[in-house]
């Protein structure tokens, strides 16, 4: 047998042996995704809130400073949800009537040339639509009540992490400590030393990635407030939120901002705001994430794309936001491990 032939055939069935267990740890992650969300976002509330409770800690008991940052974090998120929804409210009536006179403008501005659409053509759709949901009302209730049931599934994962998140920035270095005590002596070394790598990417991500949405945010919602697009704060918000799916989560918040700018404020402004997409898109992809995350994470774009559609393929939006940080942990501790050999053999 060729030496060749030997050496691809050595490496081919140790590629398949961990085909075999990556696919066996998503499976079982699969199982309990609940529980695996919870613990991510427990992480990613600890690697926010640590810095800030080792800091309280200085001046007062740490319990005390884990509970002032926790309290403190849950009280910022709940005054930001509600100043939205206090916007909201304010100018809920005023949307109504700038959106049935956007869509009408719509509408004649179809009719015309070139388009040339017949008249009836929207009250035929309008038709059709009213008929579709009144024969598919089951359908709407049912589906309307697995929304309250996922309603509650959320909530308890919320809790589920918030509790984990007290617990890891009170004490997670002993937790992680102890459990490096349970491998064989061996194994210590290394588990400490691929830990301390792993936590310091993960925090360094999402401490990047949280200035990169926060600068996103504040960009959109000035250049929507000058635009004079409704909504602004809310539709920053979302940019805010979508920034965490790299790549594609800003270019569709910002094409729900052109919708509403089409809707409320005609064409102009929404090709202004199509722009709007292109320069922070530039922006963020050559400067923002460049200069922010270049220090935490060193992975290339392409394998950036990669990760962010095999998530999103595997696992849904879930997967599309925990596949850059887990694809920037693991190379993390493969460099950590790979650097050291002398210290962790």
């Amino acid at each position: 047998m060729p030496d060749a032939l030997r050496t691809a055939a050595a490496y081919a069935w140790r590629i398949i042996a961990v085909g075999v267990v990556v696919r066996v740890v998503f499976s079982v992650l699969g199982e309990f995704h609940r529980i695996a969300v919870a613990v991510f976002l427990g992480l990613v509330i600890t690697a926010v809130l640590r810095p800030v409770a080792g800091l309280l800690a200085r001046f007062m008991p740490r319990p005390l400073a884990v509970a002032t940052a926790v309290i403190g974090g849950i009280v910022l998120v709940l005054g930001g949800l509600a100043l939205v929804g206090e916007i909201v409210a304010e100018q809920r009536s005023g949307l109504e009537k700038e959106f049935v006179a956007g869509i009408d403008r719509i509408e004649h501005r179809l009719e015309e040339p070139p388009f040339r659409l017949p008249p009836d053509a929207f009250d035929d759709l309008q038709s059709r639509i009213g008929k579709l949901l009144s024969s598919h009302r089951s359908t709407l209730i049912s589906t309307a009540l697995s929304g309250a049931s996922r309603l509650v599934e959320v909530l308890t994962v919320l809790a589920l992490a918030l509790f984990c998140a007290v617990f890891f920035t009170h004490s997670g270095d002993r937790q992680w400590q102890w459990l490096c005590d349970q491998l064989p002596v061996a194994a210590r070394q290394r588990c400490t030393v691929g830990g301390a790598a792993a936590w310091r990417t993960f925090t360094g991500y999402t401490h990047g990635i949280l200035l990169v949405a926060g600068t996103n945010a504040v960009l959109v919602g000035i250049a929507l407030f000058a635009l004079g697009v409704p909504l602004a704060v809310p539709l920053a918000l979302l940019e805010f939120v979508a920034a965490f799916i790299p790549l594609i989560g800003s270019p569709i918040a910002l094409a729900v901002a052109a919708v509403v700018a089409l809707a409320t404020k005609g064409p102009l402004i929404a090709l202004l705001v199509v722009a709007l997409v292109v320069v922070i898109g530039q922006i963020e992809g050559h400067l923002l994430h460049p200069i922010v995350m270049s220090w935490a994470v060193r992975l290339h774009p392409v394998v950036v794309a990669l990760a962010v559609v095999g998530g999103a393929v595997a696992a849904g939006a879930i997967g599309a936001v925990v596949a850059v940080p887990l694809v920037a942990v693991a190379w993390s501790v493969y460099q950590a491990l790979r650097s050291r050999p002398a210290e962790v053999a």
